[in-house]
This record gives C-alpha cells, structure tokens and sequence, in this order.
C-alpha cells in the first residue's frame, strides 16, 4: 500500500500526510489494507489508543490513534494521539470546534465570487439512503453544517478553491459543494454524472493544514504538501505542459 508521510511527531501527537486510494480504517466490506494497519506495525504501543467503532455489518473495530478520519480518495494532513490522554484532550478540542482544518478541492464551473459561506445543514438523502444531502432531498434528522470557501483561481470551466469546514459532518465539503452546483472534480458519489477532468483519477479533495493545541499549550499549525495530481492541475490551469 501506499505508506503515509510523517509530518511531525513526538512522544504525544503523530501526523501523517495520508495519500489518496488509502483508506484510514476498515470497512467490513473488503480486505485492503488501510492506515491503522499501518499505526499497528509501525507504532504498536499505539493499539487501544482510542475509541472502538462498530461497522455497519456488527463487526466492532479498533482505531488506534485515530482521532478524525479522511475519506479514502482524500489525500492530507491527518491527525494521531499516540496515548489515551491526548486522545481525549483532542477529542474535546474537535467537540469544541477548537481545531480549524484547510482543504484545497478543484471544482466544476467557474465562481466569480472571491469568498463565501456555505450555510446549510446535512441529512441522509431521500433518495439514497447511503448518501448525505444539503437540499430540499435531506431528511431524517437534520444537522447544522457550515463551510467557508476562499477562490484562489478560476478559469475554463473550473475553480480552485481553499475551504474551510466549521463543523465536521459526513462527506460535508462534497455534499455543500454539491448543493451550490460546484461539486468536486472526481466525486463519483455526488457527481457521478460529471465524470473527472484536470488529469484527476481520484477526487479532487486534499486536506492541506490542520491547526490544534499540542498537550504542552502550544498552538500547532501544520501542513501537507499539495500530491502530484494538484500540482499537474495547477500546471494545467496555467496552461503548462504536464
């Protein structure tokens, strides 16, 4: 499998940049490899750091370390206790929206805007069960979710954007992405019709820098290098040879 980066680390935090195609923990569903196959190998004082999950098939799980997650085919900064005490002391911090989070994405459609908020809240889709949805098809109960963008650039049909998410639901950048008509290149979930572009074989989702308060009170900031495809995206846009 594709082996994260370490980022920064010491005898409390670990952060990681994931790569995309890695799934942070198990599904139930298949046998691949995922980054908490990783933690165990690489830092097995880590298992039973944490809280266990229980999977949609019964199966209950342990997270070692895992205090957030990233969707599979999101590439980024991920953040890791390494003891049970930071793990609760970041829990709180995320419990309390203490931690700010940074996303670059590459969307369809070109936005003139040069900033925004995204304002709407999620629930399970009406029509798919297995999906969230920020519009008139969201049922079930319904929960607040808010995004804020910034455009970086915009040019031949598409956007770049940073974003930032002040809640933490499901999915919630694509789904209110989604619901303002730029989804993410590359989301065969919500945007199954749209296809992918840019030179993008995956979704064009990176969690680029994740700011929280270390153990000892310092304020921590700490970022992951843009991956391959968004340089190659970037290039495009500006017309180079990739």
């Amino acid at each position: 499998m594709n082996e994260p980066d370490v980022l920064f680390e010491d005898d409390d935090i670990l952060v990681v940049n994931k790569p995309p195609g890695l799934a942070v923990h198990e599904d139930g569903r298949t046998e691949e490899r995922t980054l908490t196959d990783w933690v165990r190998a690489q830092y097995p004082h880590v298992v039973g750091v944490g809280e266990e999950m229980t999977l949609q098939n019964g199966k209950v799980i342990d997270r070692p370390g895992i205090v957030h997650r990233l969707d599979r085919n999101t590439s980024g900064v991920l953040l890791l206790a390494k003891n049970q005490t930071t793990f609760l002391f970041l829990k709180e911090q995320f419990k309390n929206r203490e931690i700010k989070k940074l996303y670059h994405a590459f969307v369809w459609g070109e936005i003139r805007e040069p900033h925004g908020t995204i304002d709407k809240p999620i629930g399970r889709s009406r029509k798919d069960f297995r999906l969230w949805s920020a519009g008139p098809s969201a049922g079930g109960r319904l929960r607040e979710a808010v995004t804020r963008w910034t455009l970086l650039m915009s040019k031949n049909g598409f956007s770049y954007l940073a974003l930032e998410p002040k809640t933490g639901r499901t999915h919630q950048i694509r789904v209110h992405l989604k619901a303002i008509g730029h989804p993410v290149v590359g989301d065969t979930r919500y945007a199954p019709e749209k296809g992918t572009a840019l030179s993008f074989e995956r979704l064009a989702l990176h969690a680029h820098m994740i700011s929280f308060i270390h153990p000892n009170g310092d304020r921590m900031e700490i970022e992951a290098p843009l991956p391959q495809d968004f340089k190659n995206a970037l290039a495009l846009f500006e017309g180079k040879d990739v």
